[in-house]
């Protein structure tokens, strides 16, 4: 049984049945835990939540319902016990999700599997988990938001809080002047506060919640941001930051409604993290599909990067930190996971353990305002064209096509340093970049790179590929 993805379960709700949420719940409850519960505002959310509450509940759980609340949120309010989240994040409408979190961080794989392996042996009644009818746990409600949107505010000030206002109150946005398109979703909730409260004139659109995200498509991009493209043409803002439905990913637009490509934004948060650390050995943990010039800013500033599979942060954050622990060659006692960051979506490991689209919104918009503008900010980037295509390959052939790559693509690029922990991605000394990973859900191979020659990179790779997937067949 596979239920998990890179994040969580998600599909339509044909398929994330409330019976679904109750085999989870009841699957990863326990007796004496307390599992925090919340949920996105798709107009199945409701129901599931009450699914997924009375499994846990019937497993010997207590639950601490907090309602409708961004998927960061839910995260915070998980730390010192576990979480359900019920979202799709950016899918459309019509889809639904179960995200589980403990002590403010994703589930890993080894959870997850667990997880599976319990609810496919439900029919089993020596392995079914349910407690005893007295052990049952019980539902309370438990406001989060205001201490959520605290804690982000509080954060923020510590990073930034040079800028005061009369009375004192640190207010590192202040004069910064920013545009915030929340999508119907949950975002709603919570940037556009936190924000003002940091000294930020704002503007707010689409900032109600509305689970059928009638102004546009969950998930941000520059086709479905068209009007809110228009709307900062229009205006005269800094600054506009756009989010999907269950606000941890973040868009963020400069003032004439471009959209900033993600590894920019990705590169300098990640070298204001890299600078303002105080260990020797400052880590950025990434994903494979990044650009290469998060590589050049964090080493310019003194860190280094790793690299992790798409949709597992946590676990390269995970791995840095016991190899930090076990003092190997790779990592010592002052070595510090300073950021994590996969395209639009961002770990502030300083403020917790999860990806959080509203903390991003905070700190890109103090990073604009100390900078001046988004265009002294994206200054110090090399800004190489990106080109990201697919190649056909059977599902039942990519395991073999996969390791033909690892040495074919090197015998085609003798040139390149070769890493193969997540695909084959190939470095070459012009910071040029070329990654090829099979597809987890579409009859694919993904090729991406990164170069001032792309077109060429890209049929290059496409090449080797295409004759390698033949020959695998």
């Amino acid at each position: 049984m596979t239920l998990f993805g890179t994040a969580g379960i998600r599909g339509p709700v044909e398929e994330v049945t409330p019976s679904l949420a109750l085999s989870v719940g009841q699957a990863t409850g326990e007796p004496g835990e307390t599992f925090v519960v919340g949920r996105d505002g798709r107009e199945t959310g409701p129901a599931l939540a009450a699914a997924v509450e009375a499994g846990l509940e019937s497993a010997g759980a207590d639950v601490r319902r907090v309602g409708e609340v961004p998927t960061p949120a839910l995260a915070f309010a998980s730390r010192g016990r576990k979480g359900v989240m019920l979202t799709a994040s950016h899918n459309p409408p019509e889809d639904n999700g179960i995200k589980l979190f403990a002590n403010g961080v994703e589930y890993d794989r080894n959870a997850e599997r667990a997880i599976e392996d319990r609810i496919e042996g439900d029919d089993d009644p020596d392995t079914t988990n349910l407690a005893r009818w007295d052990q049952w746990g019980r539902p309370s409600a438990l406001e989060i938001l205001d201490q959520y949107r605290d804690a982000v505010v509080a954060y923020v000030r510590e990073q930034f809080g040079d800028g005061r206002s009369a009375d004192g109150t640190p207010t590192p946005l202040a004069g910064l002047s920013v545009a915030v398109d929340c999508g119907n979703g949950m975002g709603s909730h919570a940037t556009p506060r936190v924000l003002e409260r940091l000294g930020a004139e704002v503007i707010a659109i689409n900032a109600n919640v509305d689970g059928h995200f009638d102004a546009r498509e969950s998930k941000p991009t520059p086709e479905t941001l068209s009007e809110f493209v228009a709307f900062l043409e229009e205006g005269s803002f800094d600054i506009g930051l756009a989010h999907d439905g269950d606000a941890d990913r973040l868009v963020v637009l400069g003032p004439d409604g471009e959209v900033i490509h993600e590894d920019t934004i990705l590169a300098v948060v990640a070298a204001h993290y890299t600078e303002t650390s105080d260990v020797d050995d400052p880590v950025v943990v990434t994903t494979p599909n990044a650009s290469a010039r998060i590589d050049e800013q964090v080493r310019s500033a003194g860190g280094r990067v790793e690299r992790v599979r798409l949709g597992a942060l946590h676990e390269g954050i995970a791995r840095v930190r016991r190899e930090a622990a076990r003092g190997t060659e790779a990592a010592d006692d002052d070595t510090a996971v300073v950021f994590a960051a996969e395209p639009w979506k961002h770990i502030h490991t300083a403020f917790g353990g999860w990806i959080d689209g509203v903390a991003s919104a905070a700190v890109v918009a103090a990073l604009v305002a100390n900078a001046g503008n988004t265009a002294a900010l994206r200054d110090p980037i090399t800004e190489r064209p990106y080109r990201k295509i697919s190649v056909d390959c059977p599902d039942d052939v990519k395991v073999d096509a996969m390791a033909a790559l690892e040495t074919a693509l090197p015998d085609a690029f003798p040139e390149a340093a070769v890493d193969t922990d997540y695909g084959v991605r190939l470095e070459f000394d012009d910071a040029s970049w070329v990654l090829v990973r099979p597809s987890g859900t579409e009859p694919y191979v993904r090729i991406y790179a990164e170069s001032d020659a792309v077109d060429e990179l890209v049929e290059a790779a496409r090449t080797v590929v295409e004759s390698t997937i033949a020959d695998s067949s």
